[in-house]
């Protein structure tokens, strides 16, 4: 299969089969581009840090920067319609009955049963970064190799975002806090100096 259509087709399968927003996807996305052998998990991590820190849905930034990589810029607006495109066509459709869907237990029921999936996703998403980051552990039976500085930089950016919530009794703006870590990571990691 042509590697266009094979993005295309692939990531309008994790648009469609995905719930909960891009950090629910990660996972199903991660899957995916190492199984086709389109980057490796550790390059994952890499993509999901530069998504994040970009402005837009990390889900739409993941098929756009997977699809630049494997497609150049055909790639990238393929598998970013892909994702998309279920989406867009649930939302259309939802939109248009929701009201009237809404007073019907199985739905209701289905929604509340979503939610802890949604969550388990996400939390299972955030232990994985934290074993992959911090840990050095990309699959299971790897051995460890503490990376010291990412959990300095953690610990840092935590306590300064902790610290001006309590303080300003306001959250410290994400752009902030990307941009702070950023420096931080050019700091320990010889860049800057």
């Amino acid at each position: 299969m042509p590697v266009l259509l094979d993005l295309f087709l692939t990531f309008l399968k994790i648009g469609a089969v995905s719930f909960g927003g891009g950090y629910a996807m990660i996972p199903m996305v991660t899957e995916e581009v190492v199984a086709k052998g389109w980057l490796t998990s550790e390059r994952v991590m890499d993509f999901i840090a530069v998504a994040e820190s970009t402005p837009g849905p990390i889900a739409i930034n993941m098929a756009t920067f997977v699809g630049a990589t494997q497609g150049g810029i055909l790639g990238a607006l393929l598998a970013t319609l892909g994702v998309v495109l279920p989406a867009f066509i649930i939302i259309l459709l939802v939109a248009s009955i929701i009201k009237g869907l809404l007073k019907y237990a199985p739905v209701n029921a289905f929604l509340v049963g979503v939610r802890p999936v949604v969550m388990g996703l996400i939390v299972g998403t955030g232990i994985t970064l934290f074993l992959t980051v911090i840990l050095g552990v990309a699959r299971i039976g790897d051995g460890f190799s503490f990376e010291y500085k990412s959990l300095i930089i953690f610990g840092i950016v935590a306590a300064v975002s902790l610290i001006y919530n309590k303080l300003r009794k306001k959250s410290l703006s994400p752009i902030i806090i990307i941009v702070f870590a950023a420096l931080l990571g050019m700091l320990f990691y010889g860049v800057i100096g």
